[in-house]
C-alpha cells in the first residue's frame, strides 16, 4: 500500500500495562471483558456516562467504572481502547494522545477524514502507538483467505455483508457502519490503494442508506465488489477471491474456507477445505495492539490505513450515481423475430 503507517512509539511501554476502556456499549463491554483476562494487563476501568452501560461492563469484566474520562485518566493509564460513538473519537483520542497514552480507536477512526488525519498527526508527534480497530482482519477465516491468496495474481474480490436492521440506532448508514470493514479488507488483500469508486446507494427504510452496492478498482488492477444492506432477515458474511490460479471462498460466520484449484481444459478442478483457526477476533486484535505498545513496532492496522479506508467510504457517499445511457424511444411495437 502507499500508506506507510504511523510512527512507532519512542519508548516501548513497560511489560505490565494499565489499560482503560472508553465507551461501555456492546463493543466497549467486550473490550473490557477480553482485557480483564489478558496476562500482563491491569484493567483500570471503563468510562461511560450511562449507569446501565457501566453496570454491564462491570459485571462482564469485574472492573471499576467511571462516569467521565478525566476520572479514568486520574487513575493513571498507559493505554486506552476507544469504543465510544464515532463523533467522539476525535476529541477523546486527542485528549489521550496529549497525555502520551497509547490508543486503539474503533473503526471508523473518526467522523471525517480531516479529523482522522489530525489524530494520526498527533500520535506521530507524540510518539505514541495508534491502532485502528478493523477487527475483521483478525477473523481466522479472513486470515486463511489472506494466506491462500498470498503471491497470487488477484483478479477480482466479492464481499457480502448483510443482515437485519440493527437494534441500536446510529447516525451513519451501511457504508460507514458495515462496508468500511470490507474496504479495509480489499486494500489489505490486494496490498494496493483503491483508485476508482462506483457506488449505488438506496434508502429503503432508514433515513440514511440501508442498501449499498459498491464497485472498486485498485491501483494494481483488481476489480472488487461489496454488497451490503440492513434488509436481509439474517446475517451473512462472505468473501470470494478469484486469482489466475485459484478461486477462494470464505464464510466469515461459519469460518469455513474452501479453495478451488488445478483448473483443467475440460472444466474439471480440485477442491479442498483450508485449515482455519479458532481465535476470538477481538482478543487477537487487542493482543496485537498491546504487543505494538510494548515493542514500539508499527501496529497491525495503522492510523493511516484507517484514514485511507474512511476516505474511500466517504467517497462512496459523495460520488453521484450516473444515469445509464438510454437509446431513443422506439415508436410502435417491436418487431418479433422469426
Amino acid at each position: 500500500m502507499s500508506s506507510k503507517g504511523s510512527q512507532p512509539a519512542k519508548e516501548p511501554a513497560k511489560a505490565g500495562l494499565r489499560v482503560g476502556v472508553i465507551g461501555a456499549g456492546v463493543m466497549g463491554s467486550n473490550h473490557a471483558r477480553v482485557l480483564s483476562g489478558l496476562p500482563g494487563v491491569s484493567l483500570v476501568g471503563v468510562v461511560d456516562p450511562s449507569p446501565s452501560h457501566r453496570t454491564r461492563a462491570m459485571e462482564l469484566a469485574n472492573c471499576a467504572s467511571f462516569e467521565t474520562l478525566d476520572q479514568l485518566l486520574a487513575e493513571g493509564v498507559d493505554a486506552v481502547t476507544i469504543a465510544a460513538p464515532t463523533h467522539l473519537h476525535h476529541e477523546v483520542a486527542l485528549a489521550c494522545i496529549a497525555r502520551n497514552i497509547h490508543v486503539l480507536v474503533e473503526k471508523p477512526i473518526a467522523s471525517t477524514v480531516e479529523e482522522g488525519r489530525e489524530i494520526v498527526a498527533a500520535a506521530q508527534k507524540a510518539g505514541v502507538t495508534l491502532m485502528v480497530g478493523h477487527v475483521e482482519r483478525f477473523n481466522p477465516a479472513v486470515a486463511a483467505v489472506k494466506q491462500a491468496i498470498a503471491g497470487e495474481d488477484i483478479l477480482s474480490i466479492a464481499i457480502t455483508r448483510v443482515g437485519p436492521f440493527p437494534p441500536r440506532m446510529s447516525n451513519v448508514g451501511v457504508v460507514i457502519d458495515l462496508a468500511v470493514h470490507d474496504i479495509d479488507l480489499i486494500r489489505w488483500f490486494t496490498e494496493s490503494d483503491i483508485v476508482e469508486v462506483q457506488p449505488q446507494l438506496s434508502s429503503a427504510v432508514a433515513e440514511r442508506e440501508d442498501i449499498a452496492l459498491l464497485q472498486f478498482r485498485t491501483a494494481n488492477g483488481v476489480l472488487a465488489h461489496i454488497n451490503t444492506n440492513w434488509l436481509t432477515p439474517f446475517k451473512a458474511r462472505s468473501v470470494t477471491v478469484a486469482t489466475r490460479g485459484k478461486y477462494v471462498m470464505g464464510d466469515l460466520l461459519t469460518r469455513q474456507v474452501t479453495e478451488c484449484f488445478g483448473f483443467k481444459p475440460d472444466g474439471s478442478y480440485s477442491m479442498r477445505h483450508l485449515p482455519v483457526g479458532h481465535d476470538e477476533p477481538l482478543r487477537a486484535e487487542l493482543i496485537a495492539f498491546l504487543k505494538a505498545v510494548r515493542s514500539g513496532e508499527i501496529p497491525a492496522v495503522t492510523g493511516d490505513e484507517g484514514v485511507a479506508s474512511l476516505e474511500i467510504a466517504t467517497q462512496c457517499l459523495e460520488t453521484p450515481s450516473r444515469p445509464a445511457a438510454t437509446s431513443p424511444a422506439r415508436k410502435g411495437p417491436r418487431r418479433v423475430a422469426g
